[in-house]
């Protein structure tokens, strides 16, 4: 059985790591199959965005400490953490919209992924925090440099070296997640937001996370050149003339990805 469950609702995917009694940490397996399940997903045309979430208590608790504590320096360089790395940069750049609903306990690499991932919504259960401090370790699948391009400084130094849990309101408050929601309808308004997103153009929002993603490593001039030819690229799009054109016509505009 594959520790991650895909299920579909309409045009949303939604990718749930289904390790309840290691609270979904992450492992060589599962990495694995994390990749296959976005192989499928990133294949099937009518998968617009794609939800992640956890069973049971948490979305992802971190990684294996046993799996961890059995390697040293070389073989863990070499294999769990490169397929992690691989992992986590293909979630940053993947050219659908993915959103978070997490449920409970994001440790770790929970934290890790949710930072590679483009919207964070939280249960009013949820804790964050890297707490590889407290091992000896620090944040070693992209959270350390990830942090730092997504929070001030000083904020993501604290919660690296004091290795702290934050509750789901002080995550949303230092800037790790969009908002907080009640446990309860947690998958509900994640849901809703995922179903906002798919109905825009597929297209165009894949040019943009494309301008997003490139553009963040780019000097400001080159970024802008970069946002110009893109936004060149959309108006060639038929989507983009649906969507003026709807607007003129005062309806609502039917989006192909074309």
């Amino acid at each position: 059985m594959s520790p991650i469950d895909i299920t579909r609702d309409g045009a949303v995917a939604t990718l749930t790591i289904n390790r309840p009694e290691t609270l979904n940490a992450i492992d060589v397996p599962t990495i694995k199959a994390f990749h296959a399940a976005l192989d499928e997903v990133e294949a099937d045309d009518g998968v617009r965005v794609v939800l992640f979430t956890g069973a049971g208590r948490a979305f992802i608790a971190g990684g294996d400490i046993a799996d961890l504590n059995s390697r040293q320096g070389l073989a863990h360089y070499s294999e769990f953490a490169e397929d992690i790395h691989r992992l986590f940069r293909r979630i940053e750049i993947f050219d659908k919209p993915t959103v978070a609903a997490v449920n409970g306990f994001a440790l770790g690499g929970g934290t890790e992924i949710l930072l590679a991932i483009d919207i964070r919504i939280l249960s009013d259960k949820a804790r964050l925090g890297l707490p590889e401090i407290n091992l000896g370790l620090f944040p070693g699948a992209g959270g350390t440099q990830r942090i730092i391009r997504q929070l001030p400084l000083c904020r993501a130094k604290e919660i690296m070296f004091t290795g702290d849990m934050l509750s789901a309101d002080e995550a949303v408050a230092v800037g790790l997640a969009n908002r907080v929601v009640p446990h309860d309808t947690l998958m509900s308004e994640a849901m809703a937001t995922c179903e906002k997103i798919a109905s825009k153009s597929p297209l165009t929002l894949k040019l943009l996370k494309r301008t997003l993603v490139a553009g963040g490593d780019m000097p400001l001039a080159a970024a802008l050149a970069h946002e110009q030819a893109m936004i060149g690229l959309v108006l060639d799009a038929a989507d983009a003339h649906e969507g003026c054109s709807a607007f003129l016509e005062k309806r609502a505009p039917s989006f192909k990805g074309v």
